[in-house]
């Protein structure tokens, strides 16, 4: 069994810790902030320790790392990360859930995150760095750039491009043929049938508030 660090201690690095131990073949030995981040010498009884001299303690010919973090700066953040720690010598792994649908030989970059009941085509493709949440769909001959993240319950048609840096929010669709320059954010519930210009921001409505109170509302129905 591959041992691992996870860089991250946030709620979201806690996740994917549970994720690894439960429903993968690797093994987190330890977890690794930046120091001005170091909070608690231990997690989920793991040392944490700085980033800064991680390979001192655990040598990146015996261990590999996942960057656990979310998509801080328009996943940015994440990005340097990984290429931080490819620096210094680390191999990135990636984790896909045993519950999600992919296939042999799919195209999955390092330090992926396939989340639970995600359903990817055959044909579908995923760079580096990439968050795919639980229940997202991505059709076929779809493309994910690298450093993306795409929240839970988003749709993507097929033949779908989404470039780098770019987030699809919960719920989001995307038609068929659609593509998504760099850096463009779709929000949660949000559905583009065009393509996104680099650093296009769409919003879907809000939802509006009726005049009648919830108690009011169960005796229309009722009746």
């Amino acid at each position: 069994m591959e041992q691992v660090v996870l860089f991250g201690a946030s709620k979201f690095a806690r996740d994917v810790y549970v994720h690894l131990k439960y429903d993968s073949p690797y093994e987190v030995v330890a977890f690794t902030v930046d120091r001005a981040y170091l909070r608690d010498e231990t997690l989920f009884e793991h040392p944490v320790v700085p980033f800064e001299s991680v390979e001192s303690l655990y040598p990146p010919d015996r261990f590999r790392m996942l960057v656990a973090v979310g998509y801080q700066r328009l996943n940015e953040f994440r990005s340097e990360k990984c290429e931080q720690a490819q620096a210094k010598g680390y191999r990135l792994i990636s984790y896909v859930s045993s519950r999600a649908v992919t296939w042999p030989d799919q195209v999955i970059g390092g330090n992926c995150l396939i989340c639970p009941n995600s359903v990817l085509s055959p044909s579908a493709q995923v760079g580096d760095d990439v968050v795919i949440g639980p229940g997202v769909l991505i059709a076929h001959d779809s493309i994910i750039g690298d450093h993306c993240f795409i929240g839970s319950g988003a749709s993507l048609s097929g033949l779908v491009t989404v470039g780098p840096y770019c987030f699809v929010g919960t719920g989001a669709i995307i038609r068929d043929n659609v593509t998504l320059g760099r850096h463009c954010i779709i929000g949660a519930g949000a559905v583009l049938l065009e393509d996104a210009s680099d650093r296009s921001v769409y919003m879907a409505e809000s939802a509006a508030k009726l005049a009648l109170s919830s108690d009011r509302l169960n005796l229309v129905r009722q009746d």
